[in-house]
């Protein structure tokens, strides 16, 4: 559908510009994401301003921005305090604790669903195992819990398995084959199937649902040859596909399957490149995915922002919102709305005993002041956190962004 090799070389016409949006949002949420998780893993959910210094790479915010600024501008979440020696710590306020709980509860209830996803995933490697470490990848895509490799992944026996192999590397084995499972999503949606114990995976002729970007006029050009691809046969991500030819047009169109009903697990439909490139062996697909992605555009979308690149499923978006959300993505899209302060900076706190912090307010303290949250359109307000872009090591804020994804005139 496209000759890009490269994403770097892919023309302008060829973006979309919501789905930028959507993986700026993304970034933003995501360092404050763990920050958070990481100050709950604190005794007293609090942590000293010059050990987060030390977690840039973890929080993913390179110098030289401050830590201290990045703080600052999520005060409904994070309140900072000095002690009687004048070491700054950071806390949560009362609401991003809450907010906590709530992720925890709902984690807990997507839970059955996303050990259902994870068994498919197994049911559509060749060996039916795969590495816990390459499934750590997807652990904040899935939804599973910070505790899965030592919990989560022995609360389901009659589903999977921990085995190590005799090089001491731990695997999760898939413990019977279901066959009510092995339906892929896109059959659900096209053909409203549903789980059939006596399902047997084999050729499928399924369309793949196209959205192009409205200013890539070329797709009429490509008209024959999309039909065509549209209608070729191709092998179910279920099925063995160890007798396929790497390179030929059934081998290709059976990755994409498999690319696509991944995207579907997750919550968001959006993968980092990658972590999908880690799976080429287990799920039988070709070396140079990222040609793949970029020749069939109208399933897949790939952005360039950031350090790594992002895979989105194009059909799951309607401008930069998500067609459907979980339960999970809407806690998200909350955080989110509490990000971002354009008031005054707040007098730091001191306290002479850190033990009284609680009795203080500190990790309760109100999170009512004269800022105002960010709008999901007014993400701006913290552009300077961005990641460096890959390819020209170059710096971009949301208005750059913005003119470079703008729809042209003349197309």
């Amino acid at each position: 559908m496209t000759t890009s090799k490269r994403v770097q070389d892919r023309s302008k016409d060829k973006r979309v510009h919501d789905l930028e949006i959507a993986t700026e949002k993304h970034k933003v949420v995501s360092k404050v994401l763990v920050l958070m998780e990481m100050l709950k893993k604190e005794p007293e959910m609090i942590i000293p301003v010059r050990s987060l210094d030390r977690c840039r790479n973890q929080i993913n915010l390179p110098r030289p921005h401050s830590i201290v600024d990045f703080i600052w501008k999520s005060p409904k979440l994070f309140e900072l305090c000095k002690d009687r020696k004048g070491v700054l710590w950071c806390g949560m306020t009362k609401e991003a604790e809450d907010l906590l709980e709530e992720e925890d509860k709902l984690i807990r209830e997507h839970s059955g669903k996303v050990a259902e996803y994870v068994t498919r995933m197994l049911m559509m490697s060749v060996n039916k195992r795969l590495p816990l470490d390459k499934i750590a990848h997807f652990r904040r895509e899935f939804g599973l819990p910070a505790d899965f490799r030592n919990k989560w992944v022995y609360e389901y026996p009659q589903h999977f398995k921990v085995v190590k192999s005799p090089d001491e590397v731990d695997y999760l084995e898939l413990i019977e084959w279901n066959p009510a499972w092995a339906i892929t999503e896109l059959e659900k949606a096209v053909l409203g199937v549903s789980e059939s114990a006596s399902h047997a995976p084999g050729l499928l002729s399924l369309s793949f649902p196209l959205k192009f970007p409205a200013t890539y006029k070329k797709v009429y050009r490509y008209g024959g040859k999309i039909e065509h691809f549209q209608k070729r046969s191709y092998l179910s991500p279920y099925a063995d596909a160890r007798g396929l030819q790497p390179g030929s047009k059934e081998f290709d169109k059976r990755a994409i399957a498999v690319m696509h009903e991944l995207l579907s697990f997750t919550m968001e439909k959006r993968l980092v490149t990658d972590h999908l490139t880690h799976f080429r062996r287990e799920f039988v697909m070709p070396q140079k995915l990222m040609r793949l992605f970029l020749k069939h555009l109208g399933i897949f979308y790939v952005s360039e922002r950031g350090k790594r690149f992002s895979v989105f499923l194009t059909g799951a978006y309607e401008g930069a919102e998500l067609i459907q959300k979980c339960p999970l993505v809407i806690w998200k899209e909350k955080v989110l709305s509490l990000i971002g302060y354009r008031g005054k900076k707040k007098r730091i706190e001191t306290f002479t005993d850190l033990s009284d912090v609680e009795d203080n307010e500190f990790l309760g303290g109100s999170s009512e002041d004269g800022g105002t949250p960010m709008q999901l359109d007014q993400i701006e307000a913290i552009s300077e956190l961005e990641d460096v872009a890959v390819g020209d090591g170059s710096f971009m804020d949301i208005h750059e962004i913005d003119n470079e994804y703008k729809p042209h005139d003349s197309l």
